[in-house]
């Protein structure tokens, strides 16, 4: 049994208001930052994703809930992962993403509006550093997950 049929508020379904307000049954709901960025952390998991790192943007932008930055092995991983990735994303019922970069596939874009993912060949990824530009440090993070 998919999630559709025991959780339906995550397949973007309201449950029905109980009380004062009106019934609202089916009424499509605005998907939360969060729920895609299950989405997206799954999908790159299962894809084998190297080094991923989740950016929380509150406070700091109003482009996006979360940045998403992980590498792959190669131009073809990178290229299979977003490509993966926008599938599920629309499979779930976030809509359509938009991908950038797929051509060379060093470094690939996708916007899932709530969720903006980088992917990069480790190299591409270590000369950008978006890391230290949105001002994350790896290692604090590292050493809280420890």
């Amino acid at each position: 049994m998919n999630q559709a049929h025991t959780q339906p508020a995550a397949a973007g379904i309201a449950a029905p208001v109980v009380g004062n307000g009106p019934v609202v049954a089916n009424a499509p709901i605005a998907p939360t930052g969060d729920a895609l960025l299950d989405i997206v952390l799954q999908s790159l998991d299962d894809d084998q994703a190297q080094d991923v790192v989740t950016i929380p943007l509150e406070g700091k932008t109003t482009i996006a809930d979360y940045m998403v930055i992980a590498s792959g092995r190669s131009t073809r991983q990178v290229t299979a992962m977003a490509q993966k990735l926008s599938e599920r994303i629309k499979h779930a019922g976030h809509g359509n993403s938009r991908i950038e970069g797929l051509p060379v596939a060093d470094w690939v874009l996708v916007d899932a509006s709530g969720v903006i993912i980088h992917l990069f060949r480790p190299e591409v990824r270590s000369f950008y550093n978006l890391e230290r530009m949105w001002g994350f440090d790896v290692t604090s993070a590292a050493v809280g997950a420890a």
